[in-house]
Order: structure tokens, then C-alpha cells, then sequence
């Protein structure tokens, strides 16, 4: 099946980049009146006849639209220390949005070794794999800030009382860890708040915090636990920061599609 990406559209009418208009028009050889299908990233797919075939900006007329086509019965927020290797952030990136994830916070924290993160490439990753993966919805991914901030913000910002949870290595007696399915199993909370679109939300909201190769500070994962972070960890190995990531989507995947 294939998808195409498009934000800008009017009324009944979707209009193409000139990458994804080039990619239809001359390597797919698609042509006026051919049917295709589009997806607008906030959740919808069209169906579409093309009206135009320039290979510069493509122009479909809107047929039909599924809303919701490919969505998953939760919203997850990832908040990922950006790796030394930033191949690694983008495979993170990559397979979080094929298995099921709503947005992804890059935050920098005091064992970070990579101070500087750009947005606009794994931006371009996500649209290719919410296309690949059939999601009507590209996951957001916000611009860097640290692990304090972030912190905060969802102090300040989350409605609802979504379950929020941080995984770090160390033991702290004082606050011990459970694994990431007891967390699941055990502290549901739904989110009555709303979503990206303002529109109002039932659906179970969660914030998963991943940290760097040298992992939080204790710090860091104190003050967590004072906005209301849950303790958890990933199993018995070391894993690697993308590779923790992805186990965490994956968790709370299957936990919500049994």
C-alpha cells in the first residue's frame, strides 16, 4: 500500500510537497485521475484523486477520510537523553513510531554526552515511518531541553494524572524500583484531559523517562520522584539508551494490546 504525506490541505483538497509529489508523480508515474493515499498526520488517512500531476506540487481531490487509522488504545510520551551516536537516537525514533508512540521529548541531562540535538531530520524520520508502519498520526518531536525542565513541565502541563515513570539503573533503598509491568498493571490511571487536537481524551496517557549512557543523576531522579514519577526498571540486563527505549514502548504496546 502506498501512503503520502501531506499537511497542507483546503477544504476537499490535499495538496503534495515537492518531495512527496516528485516521489508519486515520477518514480510511482502516478497520473490525473489516479486514486492514492494520503495521511495527514494528526490521525486521518484520504483517500484521494489526483488533480493535478505536476511533479512539483501534486493536487488531489479529498474522496474519503478515515479518522483514527492506525492508532493504538493510549497516548505515550517518550523523553529520551539523545545518544553519543545520533544514528542510534534516530533508530529510537524509527521503531518507537512503527510500534506505537504519540510524542518524543529530547532532554539533556547531567551525565549527557551529547549537549546538542537537531530536530529536523528525525522529524523526516517519523513521517517515513508513520507512512511504512500505516499510522494516520506522525509522532511529535519537540525541540531539546533538560531533564529539569521536563520535569517540571509535566508538573505543570499534565491534566488528568497521567502515569508517569523513570528508568534508571542505580538502587536507592529509599526508593526502590518495580518493573515497568508491575507499573502498567498496577497504576493505571486514565487521563481525562485533552489531546494535541483540543479535542477531549479518555485514553490512558503515559510518560516514560529514558536517561543517557551515564545515566540520571540521582538528582535528577529524585526530583522526578518529587513531581511524581514512578521508579521503574527494564529487566535484569544493561541495556543501551535506545535499546531501553524501545523495550519501554514495546511494554506498554503489548500491555494495552493483549
Amino acid at each position: 500500500m502506498e501512503i503520502f504525506y501531506s499537511k497542507d490541505i483546503e477544504g476537499n483538497v490535499c495538496r503534495l510537497d515537492p518531495d512527496e509529489s516528485a516521489h508519486c508523480i515520477k518514480v510511482l508515474r502516478h497520473r490525473k485521475g489516479d486514486m492514492i493515499s494520503v495521511i495527514d498526520g494528526k490521525g486521518s488517512l484520504m483517500e484521494c484523486r489526483i488533480v493535478s500531476d505536476s511533479p512539483k506540487g501534486a493536487e488531489a481531490e479529498i474522496v474519503k477520510v478515515t479518522n483514527d487509522w492506525g492508532t493504538h488504545p493510549y497516548r505515550l510520551h517518550m523523553a529520551v537523553c539523545p545518544t553519543k551516536n545520533n544514528d542510534r537516537y534516530e533508530w529510537f525514533a524509527e521503531k518507537a513510531c512503527e510500534i506505537g508512540v504519540d510524542s518524543i521529548f529530547p532532554v539533556i541531562g547531567e551525565h549527557s554526552e551529547r549537549k546538542i540535538f537537531k530536530t529536523a531530520r528525525t522529524a523526516k524520520i517519523l513521517v517515513s515511518a508513520a507512512k511504512q508502519s500505516l499510522k494516520g498520526r506522525v509522532p511529535d518531536i519537540h525541540e531539546p531541553v533538560s531533564v529539569k525542565d521536563f520535569i517540571l513541565s509535566t508538573a505543570a502541563n499534565a491534566t488528568g494524572g497521567p502515569l508517569k515513570l523513570i528508568a534508571y539503573c542505580f538502587e536507592d533503598q529509599s526508593h526502590p524500583r518495580m518493573s515497568i509491568k508491575e507499573a502498567l498493571h498496577g497504576i493505571e490511571r486514565m487521563a481525562a484531559g485533552t489531546d494535541h487536537d483540543g479535542k477531549s481524551s479518555s485514553l490512558p496517557e503515559i510518560y516514560i523517562m529514558i536517561g543517557p549512557e551515564g545515566d540520571f543523576s540521582h538528582e535528577e531522579a529524585l526530583l522526578a520522584i518529587g513531581h511524581g514519577f514512578i521508579p521503574v526498571h527494564l529487566g535484569a540486563s544493561r541495556l543501551r539508551t535506545e535499546t531501553a527505549a524501545v523495550t519501554a514502548v514495546e511494554a506498554v504496546y503489548f500491555h494495552y494490546m493483549e
